[in-house]
């Protein structure tokens, strides 16, 4: 590319005032193919354009979430979640992401108790003094999605539940931490899998964050096990989330046969999730969906 073409990112600048310092800074850098260090797919970067648009999804996304948090309470049916959150998002000029995705049936995923992920809301699942529910919700707008999940108590649940809640948490917040410009992908795992390690719980392998942006599951896939210094590389511009599953017991899951869509814990005990959509900035990071 010369230096006066428009850049290859899309942002309309010319790559000398866009990305030919970046290039150059990747094109010095030795990777370590041993700890499965590679460079990040330009696709996978973002413009300044990009970034607004999953930023504004965002917005939409973590007011649905904000709109569960009044809305959770002993006795609701989860449908009624499901559609509160998907006229939320349609009144302001969005759509949920996972309705009909993959041929998932509803709007929003909603997870109770024992279920780690894909729970799928209905008439008949009412909410119980002491559950512990997430609710997981991806808003597109303008063909942009905004990804990011929160874990609720119903009523008053046991110590033992809400430290689960309150430890998982702090996994993600660590593995948002732990995210780095010019560092490695395996950074956030390692940060996530530490803290619950030493909080007794267990991290699900099975599942994980993943890129998001221009569509609803991109590169690279987000462990949250790992080591660090591996890998792909995190440049600012990437979008990805961080979504630690933290098991009460084991890390093993099962999907629902009948479903094929809801994860369980294959021992039955608790299971808890958080989820952020973090941009990397050429600092550190940005929340844009939390």
């Amino acid at each position: 590319m010369m230096r006066n073409d428009l850049c290859w990112c899309g942002s309309g600048k010319k790559y000398k005032k866009c990305h030919e310092d970046f290039d150059e800074r990747i094109a010095e850098m030795k990777f370590d193919i041993f700890r499965g260090q590679v460079r990040p797919p330009k696709k996978i970067i973002n413009n300044e354009k990009d970034i607004a648009g999953v930023r504004a999804a965002g917005v939409i996304n973590d007011g649905a979430l904000d709109l569960m948090t009044e809305m959770v309470r002993p006795g609701i049916d989860t449908a009624t979640l499901d559609q509160a959150a998907a006229d939320y998002i349609r009144e302001r000029g969005g759509i949920p992401a996972c309705l009909n995705y993959e041929g998932y049936p509803k709007n929003v995923c909603i997870s109770i108790n024992e279920v780690v992920c894909h729970g799928i809301p209905s008439k008949k699942t009412i909410l119980k003094e002491g559950d512990i529910v997430n609710i997981d919700i991806t808003t597109i707008l303008n063909g942009y999605y905004a990804d990011a999940s929160r874990m609720y108590i119903v009523g008053k649940a046991s110590p033992e539940a809400e430290r689960l809640v309150r430890i998982t948490k702090e996994c993600m917040e660590l593995g948002v931490q732990a995210i780095r410009p010019w560092h490695f992908l395996g950074d956030i795992g390692a940060a996530c899998e530490a803290h619950a390690h030493e909080n007794g719980y267990s991290v699900v392998t099975d599942l994980g964050g993943h890129g998001v942006g221009k569509d609803f599951h991109l590169e690279p896939f987000v462990p949250h096990v790992g080591e660090k210094d591996t890998g792909m590389l995190l440049v600012p511009g990437m979008i990805l989330t961080v979504e630690p599953m933290i098991n009460e017991g084991s890390y093993k899951v099962v999907v629902d046969k009948g479903d094929g869509w809801t994860v369980r814990t294959k021992d039955g005990k608790l299971s808890a999730q958080w989820e952020n959509t973090v941009l990397v900035t050429e600092t550190g990071t940005e929340v844009l969906s939390s």
